[in-house]
């Protein structure tokens, strides 16, 4: 049986294993996608995310509840020897192991293309994984309740500008919908007024979109400064250090979130780590028919390229350079063509070219407002917005995750956006232990227990440790004080303790109280303090 091994799982590995499941009959062959991830980002809705309109697991597609006869590997293909069809596979945990294979298909994607620029690498962050789109979220959020919380002046303002660097599709969509996620959030602040929030996007060309046409791209500019939004063209960010953004302009943009995204590249950990033929521009060279092909355009045997880390020929004549733009209308449709041409080759059939004309542009600009652009045919504001959601509605793979998307958007018509915010979800420990609620129990412990006891162990634990300390006057002065601390006045609490932290004689045989061993028979109990005076006396 034939082995096929896909490598990278997000729009055009998952649609090449998606239907390869459907054109291959049984036992045909056995199909391996292997990608660090479990889930296909569908990245179109990454703006909405970041924006509170749709749910970050809504956006994304579980793998292996879609694949069911694909084999799923977590892990990362760190070395494609071709010549001897050997891939090393590197999971997560354990050693890496080599993989042997009959058919290759690269389908790595892309990821944010950066430049040398003081600060962008350590503050910016782009906008190509649902990761990124959902801090962006939590972040504008954590940044308003920390404003509203400060008096009027530069911090606050600070912390309520947001700097979008790029003015593509991806950057604009993102722009739009954070200004108008920022608007909405206003009334849910009274302390903060809209003047103090700032939204800048920084474009290096004399214009924005180039996928639409010049006069749509205008409108788009017009209803942006309508909403309070700033944009600089033909300016270029030379630095993001110490809370600025520096452009060649001169301008100083103080601001605590900067999205960068400035053009993506192939994914350069997979490309480099093979032996595949590239071209200039790093990607894996390929013709019509998706097979990888020499810098003399012979055909590689057994190697299939799709999506962003392909440079596949346009043949409309539509493409930059002749090629076919990165973007997520190309990588469905080439994967669809990718999986017929591949189980053609296996059957002794012959593969048939790619060839896509683009059907247009549309984009999301914020809620009620989009704008979508066909040729001579441009629609703008809440049509062109009904257009967009319909659009990436429809085109969500599996009804499973269009139906949680539909669903979602209905909600928020009734509900309005959900704004709970879950920056610290990633670090659930530091934030428990740092939470004011825990600062002050710890204060409330003895010296030798905070540090010890409860912050390193739960209650049970605790209380096993206190039972095998030395019968030292320190020790039971801390077992003592423990007794009457509320994280033990609980319906847990140990048997031998009761309301108001006293203690019973159960207690006291345990410690050798020299009260109990004077009156064996007394039933009465003691208080921490009297225990520890009767303990002085009896040293």
């Amino acid at each position: 049986m034939p082995k096929i091994l896909i490598v990278g799982g997000g729009y055009a590995g998952f649609y090449t294993a998606w239907k390869l499941e459907k054109h291959l009959r049984k036992g045909e062959a056995d199909v391996t996608m292997v990608d660090p991830l479990p889930y296909m980002t569908y990245l179109p809705f990454l703006p909405e995310v970041a924006a509170g309109s749709i749910e970050p697991r809504h956006a994304v597609v579980s793998t292996r509840r879609h694949l069911k006869r694909t084999n799923v590997v977590a892990a990362k293909v760190t070395n494609i020897d071709h010549a001897n069809k050997v891939a090393t596979i590197t999971p997560a945990e354990g050693q890496s192991y080599e993989f042997e294979y009959d058919q290759i298909v690269v389908t790595a994607g892309s990821v944010s293309r950066t430049f040398p620029i003081p600060g962008i690498a350590d503050n910016a962050i782009g906008m190509k994984s649902i990761e990124e789109a959902v801090w962006v979220r939590d972040k504008l959020l954590s940044n308003f309740d920390k404003a509203a919380a400060l008096p009027a002046g530069p911090e606050r303002e600070r912390l309520l500008t947001v700097v979008v660097v790029g003015g593509g599709f991806a950057g604009i969509e993102v722009f739009a919908e954070l200004r108008s996620f920022a608007s909405a959030l206003l009334k849910r602040y009274p302390q903060l007024s809209f003047d103090e929030t700032h939204f800048h996007l920084i474009e290096a060309m004399g214009r924005i979109m180039p996928e639409v046409s010049l006069k749509t791209s205008e409108w788009v500019l017009k209803d942006l400064a309508k909403r309070g939004a700033n944009v600089h063209l033909d300016t270029q960010v030379t630095g993001a250090v110490n809370g600025d953004v520096q452009t060649s302009a001169g301008d100083v943009i103080p601001t605590d979130i900067i999205v960068w995204t400035a053009g993506v590249m192939a994914n350069p950990q997979v490309v480099r780590a093979g032996d595949l033929p590239t071209e200039e521009r790093g990607r894996i060279r390929a013709e019509a028919t998706l097979r990888v092909v020499d810098a003399d355009g012979n055909v590689v045997d057994g190697a299939w390229t799709a999506g962003d880390v392909s440079a596949v020929p346009d043949l409309t004549g539509g493409g930059v350079g002749g090629f076919c733009v990165p973007n997520a209308q190309h990588a469905v449709r080439q994967a669809k063509r990718l999986a017929k041409n591949l189980v053609g080759v296996l059957r002794g059939e012959e593969p048939i070219d790619y060839v896509h004309k683009n059907l247009g542009a549309v984009a999301g600009l914020g809620l009620g407002t989009g704008v979508f652009q066909s040729g001579n045919l441009a629609l703008k504001g809440f049509v062109a917005w009904i257009a967009h959601r319909g659009y990436h509605g429809l085109a969500m793979p599996t009804w499973e995750r269009k139906f949680r998307v539909l669903w979602g958007w209905w909600n928020n018509l009734w509900l309005d956006r959900d704004i709970v915010n879950l920056e610290k979800v990633q670090e659930p420990r530091a934030s428990s232990k740092n939470s004011p609620r825990a600062r002050a129990r710890r204060r409330m412990l003895p010296r030798p227990l905070r540090r010890s006891l409860l912050l390193r162990s739960p209650l049970r634990q605790r209380r096993r440790r206190l039972r095998s300390l030395p019968r030292s006057r320190l020790r039971l002065r801390a077992r003592l004080a423990l007794a009457s601390h509320p994280l033990l006045q609980r319906n847990d609490r140990p048997s031998d303790i009761r309301e108001g932290g006293r203690l019973c004689s159960q207690w006291c045989t345990k410690f050798r109280c020299p009260h109990w061993d004077s009156n064996p028979d007394c039933s009465d109990f003691k208080s921490p303090a009297s225990a520890i005076g009767l303990w002085g006396r009896a040293s």
